[in-house]
């Protein structure tokens, strides 16, 4: 760290017993006793079923609600778009008949930003998500599958499933106050999830307890199987590798060490939130666990990079929404179809997703391609090898690599001039700040919502899994987002520290 850093977050520690902690149960009570007052307030459904959700059906082991870019049988899944107004899936996603296999009840499909792009939930055709913890003025539920973060608070779902690209599963977490979770890429089947951008999008679990998604995913053997509908699921060998190379079990926290990135503590960082982050870290330090600063330097250059990649990808993605193989038709057309396809889209596609589509094309025409998707490539990569310098275990799927001192932020201070302290996890908040006012998006640009994403779009360009962990600070009514990253394939573990997590903050 710069001295300057090392001063700030200095001035941030705090004994963890100065801040007090509000239990997360005792809060669900009081948010459940208003449900049917928000629950078509919120806006979180766009599509329901009544009988399920009073659980007719008493084979259900637990209710889960789908987010509307996953496939679904019986349910239309839009998107949150007029272009696939009242589409109806022929097939269901993989993940959902997974779950259904182990006793889910789908209760219903979620509103969402259109096609994931957004970070407040409020693109969409059927309107904005707001957050069931606003009081007063509505607050924004954070995207995009706000509408599957507010199932679960409400008490709508035991479990929702939502898709992380860039931060859409752990940013809405963090502003409804549910964990959620983004595994390691390639550990969840993408198979039946329209898909926003390949290289990036995960299938994401959000609950109220780490340990409620990680019975799903590692008690039941969901992280073991492989879906050959899915070229982007990783391999049964190679599952086998990663598993092998991973232990399952957390050690004592006395045997933990977590970093706290120094990159991540950054200006526009709310004072509030700095300050949770530095109890959090205190407390988890009273405990036992060993807190030790990292430097993660090619984190600075992230989120440029990400809104390079993910609208390159996304133009060439939804290119196929012309009206004629897939989405609303418009009323004119000629010969050509070039009017056929201009109407359809320019008509079904909101602002956003039109601006992303425009934006991904020119990074790949060829004046923009070699100054912008080859360097963002180059950036991602590097991100990657960050953050395999300062974790302790390998990543599974590359060849371990020598630490070079020459890699590192010139004015980096290190205790150990051999290299980073090698960490097992990494603490940060979620979001820079608490949820904004839906009014006061109206006002805000583009470019100010994609700063949103800063502190989880790093995590999603290395593939590494990550969680984020609602902290209820006394002072405050709305939750904190604690996000804990971990190594490629560490899933398990992850869980199982966000799990202790929650357990020490609501004691």
């Amino acid at each position: 760290m710069t001295a300057a850093t090392m001063r700030r977050w200095a001035s941030c520690r705090v004994d963890s017993n100065r801040i007090l902690f509000r239990n997360p149960t005792s809060l669900r009570r009081s948010f459940a006793s208003s449900r049917a007052v928000r629950l078509s307030a919120c806006n979180h459904f766009v599509s329901h079923d009544d009988t399920i959700a009073n659980k007719a059906n008493k084979n259900t082991n637990f209710r889960v609600a789908v987010k509307d870019n996953i496939a679904t049988a019986g349910l239309p899944t839009q998107c949150a778009s007029g272009i696939l107004v009242a589409h109806v899936s022929p097939f269901e996603a993989t993940i959902v008949k997974q779950l259904r296999a182990r006793g889910a009840n789908v209760v219903g499909k979620t509103n969402m930003d259109e096609f994931g792009m957004g970070s407040y939930s409020t693109n969409s055709v059927h309107g904005a998500v707001s957050n069931p913890l606003s009081e007063g003025e509505q607050l924004s539920a954070g995207g995009s599958s706000g509408g599957s973060a507010v199932a679960v608070q409400l008490g709508d779902a035991d479990i929702a499933l939502g898709t992380d690209t860039g931060g859409s599963v752990r940013l809405p977490a963090a502003y409804t106050g549910v964990v959620g979770y983004k595994p390691s890429y390639g550990l969840l089947s993408r198979y039946g999830v329209v898909p926003y951008a390949n290289s990036l999008d995960t299938v994401g679990i959000l609950a109220h307890d780490a340990s409620a998604i990680s019975d799903i995913v590692f008690n039941t053997g969901l992280y073991m199987e492989h879906d050959p509908s899915d070229p982007t699921s990783l391999s049964q060998k190679a599952r086998q590798r990663c598993a092998k190379a991973s232990p399952s079990q957390l050690p004592p926290l006395r045997d933990v060490t977590i970093g706290i990135p120094a990159e991540y503590n950054i200006e526009e960082l709310d004072p509030a939130v700095r300050e949770v982050w530095a109890a959090t870290a205190s407390s988890l330090e009273s405990q036992g666990a060993r807190i030790v600063p990292v430097s993660l330097p090619s984190t600075k250059e992230a989120l440029c990079a990400y809104y390079v990649l993910a609208p390159a990808e996304a133009s060439s993605n939804l290119a196929k929404y012309d009206g004629v193989r897939y989405g609303v038709r418009g009323a004119n057309g000629d010969a050509a179809g070039d009017t056929l396809y201009s109407e359809a889209r320019g008509s079904g596609f909101g602002e956003e997703v039109k601006r992303r589509i425009l934006l991904g094309t020119y990074s790949l025409s060829s004046e923009a391609i070699d100054n912008y998707f080859i360097q963002a490539q180059k950036v991602r990569r590097r991100v990657q090898q960050d953050f395999d310098r300062v974790f302790g275990l390998e990543n599974p799927l590359y060849e371990p690599r020598q630490f070079d001192l020459s890699e590192m932020s010139a004015d980096l201070e290190l205790a150990d001039k051999r290299g980073p302290v090698q960490v097992d996890f990494l603490l940060c908040p979620t979001a820079p700040s608490f949820p904004p006012k839906l009014k006061d998006l109206e006002s805000k640009s583009s470019v100010d919502a994609y700063t949103n994403d800063v502190f989880t779009v790093p995590a999603s360009l290395a593939g590494l899994p990550a969680v984020s962990v609602p902290v209820w600070p006394e002072q405050s009514r709305l939750p904190v987002g604690m996000q804990l990253i971990a190594q490629y394939w560490d899933d398990q573990r992850l869980l199982s520290m966000a799990s202790k997590l929650q357990e020490a903050m609501s004691s």
